[in-house]
């Protein structure tokens, strides 16, 4: 198990990673402005992802975060900084690299599950909704907030929210600024499941076992599935052919003898 305290200038401790037994968690230490992502923390989750997408023996990542807030969104400071001129080279360049950060986690290799407590708002609902799986507290809020703020929704807001909920409930929330609870939210279809903060260890530990008992075979699924399901997804009779392959490859791996139920011969 290898633990790294990402530290900013001021010796506190932004962004810290874990990667153990095949799963590599990243965790927002911002609590003192509700993990609010700054440029270096986003700058380190984009570290983050570098590296497991080069250690193949991950097979799934999980992104919670210190305190009982998840996560506020863009660091304010860095909003305002930008709104100064905000078709500068620099402005541009803040902009993206907070997009960076949660398209990274949204093409990551492996399956991501995002743990939100307290709440998620803007560029930090996005974060969450990078993820593969959100799993929330019953009273979280999950707020796009970006109307609340003054400011059109950015990072592909709208796309993230849309492939969750579908129309209505992406113009509720963000064209008419309604946020939702964390049961709300897993009854919408936006988060996997809600549970009591207490619980949340213990589905995480359960829903991790077998992406990273194979870590090889969970990244093909996963690469499978974004084949397929997109945006945009694919006919059912192309699904065939990109499945077809890799299924091949997994069976030709297994082996005969390993379909036996005594198990494979030994000499």
């Amino acid at each position: 198990m290898t633990i790294e305290e990402t530290h900013d200038s001021s010796g506190g401790c932004p962004v810290l990673t874990q990667f153990d037994t095949g799963t590599a968690r990243l965790t927002l230490n911002n609590a003192r402005r509700k993990n609010a992502i700054s440029l270096d923390m986003a700058a380190r989750i984009v570290v983050f992802c570098d590296e497991v997408e080069r250690d193949d023996t991950i097979g799934a990542v999980v992104i919670d975060a210190v305190g009982d807030y998840f996560c506020s969104g863009a660091d304010t400071r860095d909003l305002a900084a930008s709104s100064a001129n905000a078709s500068s080279p620099e402005a541009v360049a803040r902009t993206s690299a907070i997009y960076e950060s949660f398209v990274r986690i949204g093409t990551l290799p492996v399956p991501s599950i995002s743990l939100v407590t307290g709440g998620a708002v803007g560029a930090g609902l996005n974060l969450a909704l990078a993820t593969d799986l959100m799993i929330v507290t019953p009273d979280a809020e999950l707020d796009s907030g970006f109307l609340a703020r003054g400011i059109h929704p950015g990072g592909g807001h709208l796309s993230l929210l849309g492939r969750a909920v579908g129309w209505s409930e992406t113009i509720a929330m963000a064209g008419f600024g309604r946020s939702l609870t964390g049961k709300e939210a897993a009854d919408r279809g936006l988060a996997y499941a809600c549970v009591a903060a207490a619980d949340v260890a213990a589905l995480v530990d359960q829903l991790v076992v077998a992406a990273t008992t194979d870590p090889e075979l969970t990244r093909r699924v996963l690469r499978s599935a974004r084949l397929e399901l997109g945006p945009p997804a694919i006919s059912w009779s192309s699904a065939l052919e990109v499945e077809r392959g890799v299924q091949m490859w997994s069976m030709s791996r297994k082996g005969e003898q390993a379909w036996s139920p005594r198990g494979p011969k030994t000499k």
